[in-house]
């Protein structure tokens, strides 16, 4: 690994042992008011690897903000070694409007490597890869599930690499999904740039849940005791079981329109044929239970109270 002798971030740089919060500006709202995106660096005097915490990429998911403020606050990003790089927040736009996407409408994480001149995702997709990333090695990037669906606490990588799945044993979620790298997307641009990216899913859009928080919390300070970094006065603690690999998994549908009244939650193992929810109508003309198809885990549940046929209800780990 080469070494960090200088990290400089939009003209500033940051010497070993110092501390330097850079704010990035890219634009402003409609109102004349700055956004600004803040960057907090935190420099040991030893050398060493740098890592990147970041999250609010879609400005709804907002757990993951949680999950590294909570790293920033209890003083985990001061590293023994190295270099810990905290972002919160990417998506402020919509972080301010608790929405997913940026103000242009596009989805931040399906516009990179982005341009220099293109649409205002684009120029931010291509400012935070031209001055942020090109000093990182490894990069923990904090998200939830969508549209009322809550993730069990996962990490994903792609298949066939030795390298993420060493990380993600490290880091040891709750569980592992195998998933293939989107086009577009900021976890596909690291990877292409040569940064070991673990994708953390956790909880749900525009919620924050404790547990969720600690798994994201837990893992990382495990993350960076591997490397010999975490902050000398934190401790790590051992995962209570090694994490669960997931290779196939598969969505059940609502078969009905209806009210919904799940009784599993994510992360549960259930049985084939098991009754895991009701769809119900509001007259009582009708009680459609649903089973589940297989064996396995509940990786993602539907924590919406109204669905509609052919809606993702249950995400359920599939055997090989």
């Amino acid at each position: 690994m080469a070494k960090h002798k200088d990290i400089t971030i939009l003209g500033q740089t940051i010497l070993p042992g110092e501390s330097k919060t850079i704010n990035m500006e890219i634009a402003r709202l409609h109102t004349m008011t700055k956004l600004k995106v803040p960057i907090i660096v935190e420099r040991a005097k030893i050398d060493g690897p740098v890592v990147l915490f970041s999250a609010g990429l879609h400005g709804d998911e907002i757990n993951g903000v949680e999950i590294v403020r909570q790293i920033i606050v209890r003083k985990i990003n001061k590293p023994k070694k190295g270099t810990i790089i905290c972002m919160p927040v990417i998506n402020v736009f919509g972080f301010v409007n608790k929405t997913r996407e940026f103000p242009d409408g596009r989805d931040l994480n399906r516009v990179f490597p982005g341009s220099k001149n293109g649409s205002l995702a684009s120029r931010f997709a291509f400012h935070l890869l031209d001055e942020v990333i090109p000093n990182v090695d490894y990069c923990i990037d904090f998200h939830a599930g969508g549209a009322s669906r809550f993730n069990a606490a996962q990490i994903r990588i792609v298949p066939n690499n030795t390298e993420l799945k060493e990380l993600s044993d490290i880091f040891n979620a709750p569980f592992t999904l195998y998933s293939k790298n989107i086009a577009g997307s900021f976890r596909n641009a690291c990877g292409r740039l040569g940064v070991k990216m673990l994708l953390f899913e956790g909880g749900k859009s525009l919620d924050i849940n404790n547990d969720i928080t600690q798994e994201g919390v837990r893992g990382a300070k495990r993350f960076l005791a591997h490397f010999n970094m975490l902050n000398p006065k934190k401790q790590a603690k051992e995962a209570p079981a090694p994490s669960i690999y997931i290779e196939r998994s598969g969505w059940v549908r609502a078969k009905y329109s209806g009210m919904f009244q799940a009784h599993c939650s994510a992360g549960k193992f259930v049985e084939k044929g098991e009754v895991i929810a009701h769809i119900t109508d509001p007259f009582g003309k009708f009680e459609h239970k649903v089973k589940a198809p297989n064996t396995g885990y509940i990786i993602n549940a539907n924590d919406g109270p109204i669905v509609y046929q052919g809606d993702a209800i249950f995400h359920i780990t599939q055997k090989h």
